[in-house]
């Protein structure tokens, strides 16, 4: 139900989702539109399948790519683009970076990548990259760090939820985030193979509106906007949102 309201009572938004689903069903074997919007009778099950990445990822894209859109139809012209992981991916098609199919292709193979490596487990830990390094073991990586004292941590289910356990002894609250998978961690290497070789195919662009990159948190380079194997990193490596909400403060204004 993520951006229902909006689609009920915004023309703009119905019309690029409509256009999202459109070319999604003509990639699945579901009813896409079933699980973003479902009837209360679907709504557990929607809820429950959303968890496997290819389900989820494409509907997110659709929804970030139609908002985007939505606020453009108003007026508000951007003067710097930011997304969170496949947010990025979003911020690439609003900038001509990728065409937008190309872009739903991309973000579909994302998905079924994921839905093919062993199952996995994140978790938000309001903890700072200093104190969350020494806990993550053998087994895990840091996927996100998204404020000075918010990361995720990415790996095996299994030890995720022993960090959790191991957190929770200390009065830390770790939570689980909805998906089963192990993102921007050593798991994902080997689909990074077959996602790079779809990037290869792809045009690339440098962006016509500055995008803000997860990778370095600094302006995203026409070259890196460019390069398959940025994309790939981008896929592997810790998001560094925090840094790039901090690059875009520095912006006067």
């Amino acid at each position: 139900n993520m951006g229902r309201r909006l689609y009920e009572t915004q023309p703009v938004f119905k019309e690029h989702v409509d256009r999202g689903l459109a070319l999604l069903r003509k990639r699945v074997e579901h009813d896409p539109i079933s699980l973003l919007f479902p009837d209360a009778a679907g709504r557990e099950r929607a809820a429950a399948e959303l968890e496997r990445p290819s389900y989820q990822l494409p509907l997110i894209f659709i929804v970030e790519f139609a908002l985007a859109k939505l606020w453009q139809s108003w007026g508000v012209t951007p003067a710097a683009l930011i997304g969170h992981s496949v947010g990025e991916n979003t911020a690439a098609a609003i900038s001509g970076v990728f065409a937008y199919e190309e872009a739903l292709d991309l973000i579909l193979l994302r998905g079924r990548l994921m839905d093919e490596v062993p199952e996995g487990a994140m978790l938000s830990v309001p903890l700072s990259v200093n104190q969350l390094r020494p806990l993550l073991g053998n087994d895990l990586d840091l996927a996100c760090v998204n404020a000075p004292e918010l990361c995720v941590a990415s790996g095996p289910r299994g030890a995720i939820l022993s960090l959790q356990r191991q957190l929770a002894e200390r009065e830390v609250e770790g939570q689980l985030i909805r998906i089963q998978i192990a993102a921007h961690s050593r798991m994902l290497e080997p689909a990074l193979a077959r996602f790079g070789a779809f990037l290869s195919t792809m045009r690339l662009s440098a962006p016509s509106i500055p995008i803000v990159s997860n990778r370095t948190g600094k302006l995203l380079k026409p070259e890196e906007a460019r390069s398959p194997e940025y994309w790939v990193e981008h896929l592997r490596h810790t998001v560094l949102f925090g840094d790039g909400i901090g690059t875009l403060l520095e912006q006067p204004g």
